[in-house]
């Protein structure tokens, strides 16, 4: 069978991107693919370690010349964020990404593309592969479960690595070089509810908010991109207070990491109350659309009146479950400044859903600096004490520092400027990386990230640049070559 990005150049990186995303790969479901590149490893007669979270190291000896060069750790993630279009039919479990090539660009068909990170698993196979490369000694580091927390990094023996450089490729910015990142906590929050039988007359309606771009949290939470979650949120607050509406459920949002792109609620009214409602929810479409005209302009706010019979959460919890998500930390926090344009702290309201004891709330929290982290956190802990809710607290990783010493940033920047004529931007990054973390596990070691241009990550919009992948391949190669 003829192969989607078959004559795409370069090949190899390309053949093994197309290999891996035949394989589902969402956090906690990587066994497959690790055992796959395990394989392919061995076949190579490569040294070769999987642990039991599934993190691979595979190691390949320095070529000619180049026995004295410290070794260098090639690094990404093997998992993907899962998230589809309401009318595609795809299961993450079972069916492969289902691959377009659309001029420049390479897309999946209405799914995330996973992109982020198989690009960087495509490049360290496609070095490992190759003999005929001129580099130091290479360790590839491919570890699992990124997505929710960074947890296979953070059980990595480190002590398995001997490389001093390490080279992250999970950045979605040609031409740009990263040198510090934001870390992160995932804040859960659970109000406790009561359930009680509707009043007699009720009529149960949803409304749905959808249409939105959504996006990476970390890399779009700029963009002033709307909430699903969040904006959903002040229309229950206005209607519950207008209309009387009383709140049946409430839920948004796939992925903590992810802006969510739709919510929806179910509330009952009274019948003669309904118009009213109506003329409401049309009049919140209105005012989100101007507010929201330039970064989301296919939202769409409706109402639905659904048949059969609903319980309520009584009023009072009711009243504390949106008042929480009025309240709740989300978007932009904080502006770094010592560098122009970089979100230093932000937190997302990812996912919100509604069980019969009681509604959480999932939050990715992010800061460039670590008491700004600890200062949202220490928000939602009093939101919490003052409406009588729980917070807890996973997958806390810490910030990747500056540093003003770098050899590998050095060699990033000559060559850069000798290929291209220019200086790259050097810069830091919102998004979380791995790399604070394996400056804990491994040691003092040497970092620097960079990658090909990859858009709307997280979405299923997401989409690479063909060229950028050829370009950010051959300074790759460069760079290795560089490196005595």
């Amino acid at each position: 069978m003829a192969k989607i990005l078959s004559g795409l150049q370069p090949a190899s990186v390309f053949e093994y991107f197309e290999a891996i995303s035949e394989i589902p790969r969402g956090s906690g479901d990587e066994e497959r693919l690790s055992n796959y590149i395990k394989q392919f490893a061995e076949d190579l007669g490569l040294w070769v370690h999987q642990d039991q979270d599934f993190n691979l190291i595979i190691k390949k000896p320095a070529s000619p010349g180049y026995e004295k060069a410290p070794a260098v750790i090639l690094q990404g993630h093997m998992d993907m964020v899962c998230e589809k279009r309401e009318d595609v039919v795809h299961d993450f479990t079972k069916d492969p990404i289902r691959l377009i090539v659309d001029g420049d660009n390479i897309k999946a068909d209405g799914t995330t593309l996973g992109a982020d990170n198989g690009i960087a698993v495509a490049y360290i196979m496609a070095v490992l592969a190759d003999k005929t490369l001129r580099h130091p000694a290479i360790e590839g580091l491919i570890t699992t479960s990124e997505e929710v927390g960074m947890v296979g990094a953070e059980k990595l023996d480190g002590s398995l690595l001997s490389g001093k450089i390490l080279i992250n490729m999970d950045v979605e910015n040609e031409g740009e070089i990263f040198t510090s990142c934001a870390g992160g906590v995932r804040a859960k929050i659970q109000v406790d509810i009561k359930r009680e039988k509707a009043q007699e007359g009720m009529t149960a309606c949803e409304i749905k908010l959808s249409g939105l771009k959504g996006g990476h949290s970390g890399m779009e939470i700029d963009k002033k991109r709307g909430n699903a979650n969040k904006l959903l949120g002040r229309v229950l607050y206005d209607i519950s207070k207008s209309t009387g509406a009383q709140l049946s459920s409430i839920g948004g949002g796939a992925k903590m990491n992810a802006i969510p792109r739709d919510s929806r609620a179910i509330v009952l009214v009274e019948k003669s109350k309904l118009q009213e409602l109506g003329r409401a929810i049309s009049s919140w479409e209105k005012v989100f659309q101007k507010e929201l005209s330039a970064a989301d302009p296919n939202l769409k706010l409706e109402l639905h009146q659904l048949e059969g019979e609903f319980d309520i959460i009584c009023p009072r919890d009711a009243e504390r479950v949106i008042s929480m998500l009025v309240m709740l930390p989300n978007g932009v926090m904080t502006m770094s400044q010592e560098m122009e344009g970089l979100v230093e702290s932000s937190s997302n309201i990812g996912i919100l859903t509604t069980s019969e004891a009681y509604v959480e709330f999932d939050s990715a929290v992010r800061s460039n600096i670590k008491s700004q982290k600890l200062s949202i956190v220490a928000q939602m802990e009093c939101m919490c004490k003052a409406l009588g809710a729980r917070l807890e607290l996973e997958a806390d990783y810490p910030e990747w520092e500056y540093s003003k010493d770098s050899y590998i940033r050095d060699v990033f920047m000559a060559v850069y400027e000798k290929k291209y004529g220019k200086k790259p931007l050097i810069t830091a990054v919102h998004c979380g990386l791995e790399c604070g973390i394996f400056k804990e596990v491994i040691g003092d070691i040497d970092i620097v990230a960079f990658g090909p241009d990859v858009h709307d990550v997280h979405t299923p919009d997401e989409h690479m640049s063909i060229s950028s992948i050829k370009r950010t391949w051959e300074y790759l190669l460069d760079v290795l070559e560089s490196i005595k």
